[in-house]
């Protein structure tokens, strides 16, 4: 008996360790843009991320949307700052400056567009992101 109850807790616990890792974060090239920022396709967006339609203000879409964009995701913000790095230059954003901190800051130019990425802790080991979108007229990072 108490073999037979050793066994049924090793199970679950294996089982409950596999349920709680955390899903990988894939770029462009492994996933399709999540439906919810299909109006931006400028910008990349992990899969599973969540809108925060309360915080969010954006004006437009396509590649002329300004404004903000606040999501979160089950990331951790250390992975969401990477994936940025990352995927970013595929879309041909230019990277300005970034700042790995507790709140990291992200600055892109490109044509008549700045944005601005900010990544911070969230719930538990999760992000929160708000990407805004400005114009940039002084002609900086033109392709």
């Amino acid at each position: 008996m108490l073999k037979n109850n050793i066994l049924v807790l090793s199970l679950v616990l294996i089982l409950s360790a596999c349920a709680s890792e955390r899903p990988s974060l894939m770029g462009l090239d492994g996933g399709a843009i999540p439906p919810a920022f299909a109006s931006f396709p400028d910008v990349p967006f992990p899969t599973d991320a969540i809108v925060d339609l309360d915080e969010t203000k954006a004006l437009g879409s396509g590649e002329n949307w300004i404004g903000s964009l606040v999501y979160t995701t089950p990331y951790n913000p250390s992975s969401v700052f990477d994936f940025y790095v990352s995927e970013m230059p595929k879309l041909n954003w230019i990277e300005v400056a970034t700042v790995r901190a507790k709140i990291s800051h992200m600055t892109y130019i490109r044509n008549n567009r700045a944005l601005q990425i900010l990544i911070e802790m969230d719930n538990g080991d999760s992000a929160r992101v708000t990407v805004t979108a400005i114009p940039n007229t002084n002609g900086v990072g033109k392709l």
